[in-house]
């Protein structure tokens, strides 16, 4: 199987910024769902979107989508497709998927299904009938939505979002793939001041510098698909030195700040992991007193939401002091993630626009003010 339908499932509200980052890496088909990215490609496009990617969850192909309203029909379409092209006979096999509004409610039934139906498509090719599953491993993943089932393998791995650099964070973390996605939105690039008051563990600074530098957050990882036998193997290290290739190096003013001295700490760390520490500066700074001078800049940031953290009363009050503090300064964008309904009221300002996001199942927008 030389050329791939490949699959980049995503938080709803991400589609568009995800399709350009696929169309900036010059990949073909890309098209877009709910909650879902499309483009096609061969094992090289495959490498690249895994090391390249800073927004999407992980890197499937698609084997096959179809209808399925009994377990008869999801057994007999899940072993007419064509697994052998890349399961080899002694490779590992588990399945895990989901299904939502579908006739086919059991989770564990269909597994249970999917997996029998993929043994006796092998058991076919290959003429023997038992799978050691002792080599390499093709995660199947399996979604039924509305009877309609997409069957995949899984080439990531672990999710997209663990760049590798944060072991260790402090409470309520946001995700490295949505922290790039907000940065994404602002359209930093490098040449402004930027800044996060709230930076916690300094996951948005971070990954502003990685857009900054233009360095690929999968650069240093190891992806699921690079054990594969059935793939060209030397697209890894092709993909990866033609990223390196890509990077900048300049002279970036990116700042964190944050109150408590024990998130700061993780934050540096944290930088150092990534390889941005020359180009991060963490410091201790009340948000609620924020007065940094700029002639051009950006604030991205992920305040309490009033959830897990903090009271919502607290968070309230955040917001008024935080939105007085940015109200006194000039030239500062700002970029603000909340699932407080009552934000803007609390802020004392509409905001210039609006984006609806998800922070994990979080309901939030993305609150721009420039």
């Amino acid at each position: 199987m030389n050329d791939f339908t490949l699959c980049v499932p995503c938080l709803l509200g991400l589609e568009g910024p995800i399709s350009d980052e696929l169309r900036r890496l010059k990949l073909s088909g890309v098209r877009s769902e709910n909650g879902r990215v499309y483009f096609s490609g061969d094992a090289m496009a495959l490498a690249k979107a895994n090391i390249n990617l800073r927004i999407g969850e992980r890197v499937l192909i698609e084997l096959g989508i179809f209808k399925a309203e009994s377990f008869d029909e999801l057994f007999e379409r899940t072993k007419a497709l064509p697994w052998e092209e890349l399961i080899p006979r002694n490779a590992a096999f588990p399945v895990k998927g989901y299904s939502l509004n579908s006739k086919l409610f059991s989770v564990s039934d269909c597994q249970k299904i999917i997996k029998k139906a993929v043994v006796e498509r092998l058991k076919s090719v290959y003429g023997i009938e038992w799978f050691p599953e002792d080599a390499e491993t093709y995660q199947i993943q399996f979604s039924i939505m509305k009877d309609v089932v997409s069957m995949c393998i899984d080439t990531s791995g672990a999710g997209l979002h663990k760049r590798g650099y944060r072991p260790a964070h402090n409470a309520a973390p946001l995700k490295e793939t949505m922290a790039a996605a907000m940065v994404t939105l602002s359209r930093y690039r490098g040449r402004e001041d930027f800044c996060d008051p709230f930076c916690g563990s300094g996951t948005i600074p971070i990954e502003a510098a990685l857009i900054a530098k233009n360095r690929a957050p999968g650069i240093s990882r190891r992806f699921s698909a690079m054990d594969w036998t059935t793939l060209d193997q030397s697209v890894w290290s092709l993909a990866v030195e033609e990223a390196r290739s890509r990077e900048f190096s300049g002279d970036y003013r990116i700042v964190g700040s944050d109150i408590d001295p024990a998130a700061l700490r993780i934050a540096r760390e944290n930088a150092v992991r990534a390889g941005v520490d020359d180009v991060v500066r963490f410091e201790k700074a009340d948000a609620s007193e924020f007065a940094r001078k700029t002639e051009n800049g950006i604030i991205v940031t992920n305040p309490p939401y009033g959830e897990r953290i903090m009271e919502k009363q607290e968070a309230e009050a955040l917001y008024r002091s935080f939105g007085k503090a940015w109200s006194a300064t000039e030239n500062w964008k700002l970029y603000l993630l909340s699932s407080h309904t009552e934000f803007e009221r609390c802020f004392g300002i509409p905001a210039t626009k609006k984006r609806k996001l998800y922070n994990g199942m979080i309901k939030c927008d993305l609150f721009m003010y420039f």
